[in-house]
């Protein structure tokens, strides 16, 4: 006989597992009122099968369940690839728009679809994309993951792949607001730091987040950047970049979820309770903590946030209204048609 799932609202905190199936003691761990979503790597996964059963094993500890997230971006930020469809980095459809804005754009679209079905038909609920960094030439973190150079023409293209994952069924997340992509450190090993004035972050990086794109935008993560110019704290941390920029100026109303505070770039904040608390009083709904099981286990013992509705509701209607069946997609004239699409980007 099943158990039946723990009945209890979403929590704040997204954590992660560390094998291709769940062990007694994670499965107390993603039970802990403080847990809300667990992320995946890799290490996750061994085959599409695997993967689904691990899903539904999650998808059955709470209920509402738990979002199961990953960074399935494409190019060389694709977790899943055995059994699924090699999705081309960003800038392959930069390099297209300039030949064919027009056939970018139905590019866009159809690899939003495929990226999301694919993953919601083995029960993945988010993927942390569209990233929205401009390609400054700087950043080999973001180096080809960014659409685009030109604000506008990331917009454009980021708002077709958003819209073609929400029609497949899944929300998406921009990524690294404000922007990283003038920044040269990568913040997972160090501290990068943006030397420029407000105006030209407002008038080029946040393009995207004030474009059409944040009608459709169900999350926003924040850089594990520093400011200096503006904020001595990185805006994963800071009440100006989260509070006034992004929710007032910007007008964003959903989900912010930080970067992982176990990143080098977050530990300017003191211990991973500390972390926690700076990025959750800046306003950030959901707080990611990955890699440190140790870090997990001290934070869910220690963090006394005060929660709030807005959020959980914020955090919950991340959920799908539904998971495609696997082999419904293979003779499904729309995923077919994205598909033969998508195999000519890469």
């Amino acid at each position: 006989m099943s158990l039946k799932p723990l009945q209890q609202p979403l929590g704040p905190v997204m954590c992660d597992v560390a094998g291709s199936a769940l062990s007694d003691a994670e499965r107390v761990v993603l039970s802990h009122p403080l847990v809300g979503g667990v992320i995946l790597f890799s290490r996750n996964f061994e085959n599409p099968d695997q993967l689904a059963t691990l899903c539904a094993e999650i998808h059955a500890l709470r209920s509402p369940a738990l979002i199961i997230a990953v960074d399935h971006e494409g190019g060389r930020v694709q977790r899943f690839r055995q059994g699924f469809t090699r999705l081309p980095a960003m800038r392959k459809l930069g390099e297209l728009y300039a030949r064919s804005p027009r056939d970018a754009l139905l590019s866009a679209q159809d690899v939003g679809y495929v990226l999301a079905a694919e993953l919601l038909a083995y029960g993945i609920d988010l993927s942390f994309a569209p990233v929205l960094d401009l390609d400054y030439g700087h950043s080999a973190v973001v180096g080809d993951r960014a659409f685009h150079r030109d604000p506008q023409i990331t917009a454009m293209l980021a708002h077709a792949l958003a819209v073609g994952m929400r029609e497949a069924g899944m929300g998406c997340v921009g990524k690294h607001f404000p922007g990283h992509g003038f920044a040269e450190a990568d913040s997972h090993v160090a501290m990068p730091v943006d030397k420029r004035e407000f105006d030209a972050i407002w008038a080029d990086d946040i393009v995207p987040y004030r474009s059409e794109l944040r009608q459709v935008l169900s999350g926003v993560m924040p850089a594990h950047v520093v400011y200096e110019r503006i904020d001595p704290q990185p805006a994963g941390f800071s009440p100006f970049w989260l509070r006034d920029v992004l929710r007032q100026r910007v007008g964003f109303q959903g989900v912010v979820f930080s970067d992982d505070l176990t990143m080098e770039g977050a530990t300017l904040a003191g211990d991973i309770v500390s972390r926690a608390d700076a990025a959750h009083a800046a306003g950030c709904d959901m707080v990611l903590v990955c890699n440190r099981p140790e870090l997990t286990a001290d934070l869910l013992v220690r963090w006394q946030p005060n929660l709030r509705a807005e959020s959980a509701e914020r955090i919950a209607a991340l959920q799908p209204a539904h998971y495609p069946a696997v082999e419904v997609l293979s003779i499904d004239k729309r995923f077919t048609d994205a598909w033969t699409s998508v195999q000519a980007l890469v």
